[in-house]
């Protein structure tokens, strides 16, 4: 027996000094998307409207708006998305516990007790075995080795998938954040664009009005009276579109905070001017933004637990090496505990499954899948700087947009008041002064229009950014 034990410690620690690791370890290839130096630099379309600033964690706090920083705060406290984030994070560090408890020691507890009829050829008797009361206790212990390093990739890809069920909740609140902005913005747009609606209308009715005097004094005809009451009704027209807008923006908000209208932040529904950031823009660089977007680090943790399958796949080509002890008593339940009852056991322990089954076949489907994973995370680093460069380019070419329509208003704000002092002086018809005034009225709405688009591109152009939410310095690091 001692000679038989010596033997089986023999072979395990011979196992032991032969232990490895199977699969590739994971590095970042210099040759992915995320290590290109042309990706590390300025990003393209940065001008004097933006500034190679870090771009701030609460990047909606640049506002400088109470009301918006309390639907920002409520959102991210009651959000259904982020209590879904939550969850699925929780599922996935319960998941890497679940790896890390893998092999190692072990036990088990068996208790058994039957009344049994055995067999008496069974024990090679000729006779009947009597009817007897049969119990069975058991203590069992082992030790599981990791000898190739399956438990090891396991813990490993259960790691990288909690670090990317953490970098996709991350992504759920930048989006969260965004969208409360957005929605927020459109209320007040809308709101605003109203009230200069409305002062159009009053100018065209008092038009309206002008030209039926004229009518009736024999001066004008009933064409231009129609042509005006036309131009009016087409005014009022517009107006249901920005009650709809706004209202649009209020069902959002309360999605996204997960209350009934009544109970937004008082004054969401009256907000009159826009929220607008107090410096520039900052935007940081290339570098940055890499380290910074949430659905990179996510897709370079998915293409680590890839290879990590690589190395488990692996491991179904080598068996499971165990070492246990058991100890118990088995016999008719009055005798249990006697000598002649009792019953222990210890050795080595081998279980090997011949890999004919698909095995080297699931290896090079792992090894696909890492390729495949490669592939997503370098399109989704392009991806990334494709969508900031877009919103660089697109909040510029709204800003030269805003900007032009401003130097317009101002023109026409110019050639209204010119127009009222001539017709104070005699020198221009009631009617003129009315068309000078409307024409800048016009102006200041396309104005509202373009203002609130770049409210909408700064928004997106923050979105694109990552939203200045920083990556934990473990995944930063790995990056």
């Amino acid at each position: 027996m001692n000679a038989l034990l010596r033997a089986g410690a023999a072979g395990v620690a011979l196992l032991l000094a032969a232990c490895q690791v199977v699969g590739p370890d994971y590095h970042l290839s210099e040759k992915a998307a995320l290590n290109r130096p042309d990706l590390q630099g300025e990003l393209a379309g940065a001008g004097a409207e933006v500034v190679s600033a870090p771009v701030p964690a609460d990047w909606w706090k640049l506002y400088q708006d109470p009301r918006l920083d309390q639907l920002v705060t409520a959102a991210l406290a009651s959000n259904a998305d982020l209590r879904v984030a939550a969850a699925n994070l929780a599922r996935s560090r319960a998941q890497v516990d679940e790896a890390a408890a893998a092999g190692g020691f072990g036990g088990g507890v068996d208790l058994a007790a039957e009344r049994i009829q055995e067999s008496g050829e069974a024990f090679l008797l000729p006779d009947k075995v009597p009817v007897a009361n049969i119990g069975n206790v058991a203590l069992s212990a082992f030790y599981q080795f990791d000898l190739f390093g399956v438990l090891q990739r396991g813990i490993e890809a259960a790691r990288a998938n909690a670090d990317a069920t953490q970098a996709a909740a991350d992504t759920a609140r930048i989006t969260l954040v965004a969208d409360v902005v957005r929605a927020y913005t459109q209320v007040c747009a809308a709101n605003e664009e109203r009230a200069i609606a409305e002062q159009s209308l009053d100018l065209q009715q008092q038009g309206v009005t002008l030209v039926q005097r004229l009518r009736d004094a024999g001066r004008g005809d009933e064409t231009q009276v129609t042509r005006s009451e036309t131009q009016f009704k087409s005014l009022r027209a517009e107006l249901p579109r920005f009650e709809a807008q706004r209202q649009a923006g209020l069902f959002r908000l309360s999605m996204l905070l997960a209350r009934p209208l009544e109970q937004l932040p008082a004054g969401v529904g009256q907000c009159a001017h826009l929220p607008r950031i107090s410096q520039v823009m900052p935007v940081g660089d290339g570098a940055a933004l890499l380290k910074r977007r949430p659905d990179i680090r996510q897709a370079e943790r998915r293409l680590a637990a890839s290879t990590a399958g690589i190395g488990i796949a692996t491991g179904e080509l080598y068996p499971d090496i165990s070492i246990g002890a058991t100890v118990g008593t088995v016999g008719i339940i009055d005798n249990l505990g006697k000598p002649s009852t009792n019953r222990w056991g210890f050795g080595p322990l081998l279980s090997w499954t011949v890999p004919s089954n698909g095995a080297r076949e699931r290896i090079r489907e792992a090894e696909a899948a890492s390729q495949a994973a490669l592939a997503h995370f370098d399109g989704v680093v392009l991806n990334a700087i494709r969508e900031a460069q877009t919103g660089l380019a697109q909040y510029r070419a709204t800003l030269e947009r805003r900007d032009a329509l401003a130097d317009a208003a101002r023109s026409a704000q110019q050639a209204a008041e010119q127009t009222h002092r001539f017709f104070q002086a005699g020198r221009e018809s009631f009617l003129a002064d009315l068309q000078a005034t409307r024409t800048y009225t016009d102006v200041r709405g396309q104005l509202a229009a373009a203002e609130s688009q770049v409210a909408m591109s700064r928004i997106d152009l923050f979105l694109a950014l990552g939203g200045g939410w920083q990556a934990p310095q473990a995944s930063a690091a790995r990056l």
